[in-house]
C-alpha cells in the first residue's frame, strides 16, 4: 500500500532541498526508500512510499530543511533517537512585527551567543528562520532546548537559563557514568 503526504515549505528553501543537480533529493529518496515530487513554484513537496515510519522521517527532514536547517543535519532525523521541534515565535510576540523582532533577538542573542550557548549546552542544532525556531537533537536535548528557549522568549534572563542548562548538563553527565 502506498502512502502520500504533502508538505509546504518556503519557495526559497526548495533549491536547498533539491541540492545541486538533485543530489540532496536523491540522497533522501535513497536513504528512506521513498519518492519525492517537488513543485518549486509553489513550495509543495509530496513524499510517497510504503513504509509509514520512513515517510514520517521524510516529512520531518523536509520540514527541517524548510525551516532553515542544512540538509545534512536534517538527515540525522533518519535516526530514530533524533527529534525535530519547531517553536512558533508568534506565540510570544503576537501580531506586532516590532515585538517579533525583539523576541527573535532574545533567542539569537548578541552575535548569536544565546542560540550557540543553548545549542552547546543541550547538544542540539538550533536554527532561527522567519517566525520559527527549529531544534534537532536527541529527545532529551530537544526537550531541554525547548524549555530554555521558551523561557528566553518569555523574558527570563539569559544568565539564569545558561546556569540552569549547565546544571542539567552536569546531571546528565553524572547519570552516564
Amino acid at each position: 500500500m502506498e502512502f502520500r503526504y504533502e508538505i509546504k515549505i518556503p519557495k526559497e528553501r526548495v533549491a536547498v532541498l533539491v541540492g545541486t543537480s538533485g543530489t540532496i533529493k536523491r540522497k533522501i529518496e535513497k536513504k528512506l526508500d521513498i519518492k519525492m515530487q517537488i513543485n518549486s513554484k509553489e513550495g509543495d513537496v509530496i513524499v510517497i512510499g510504503e513504509d509509514s515510519l520512513k515517510l514520517l522521517s521524510a516529512q520531518n527532514i523536509v520540514k527541517a530543511v524548510g525551516r532553515g536547517f542544512n540538509p545534512n543535519i536534517a538527515l540525522e532525523l533518519t535516526n530514530e533517537d533524533m527529534a525535530l521541534e519547531i517553536i512558533d515565535i508568534t506565540e510570544y510576540s503576537g501580531d506586532s512585527k516590532r515585538r517579533l523582532e525583539q523576541v527573535r533577538a532574545r533567542a539569537i542573542g548578541t552575535g548569536g551567543k544565546a542560540r550557540k550557548t543553548v545549542s552547546l549546552l543541550t547538544d542540539t542544532d538550533i536554527v532561527i528562520y522567519g517566525k520559527t525556531i527549529g531544534i534537532i537533537g536527541s529527545y532529551e536535548g530537544v526537550k531541554l532546548a525547548r524549555i530554555a528557549l521558551d523561557s528566553l522568549l518569555g523574558g527570563s534572563r539569559h544568565t539564569t537559563i545558561y546556569s540552569w542548562l549547565e546544571k542539567e548538563k552536569k546531571k546528565r553527565m553524572a547519570t552516564l557514568y
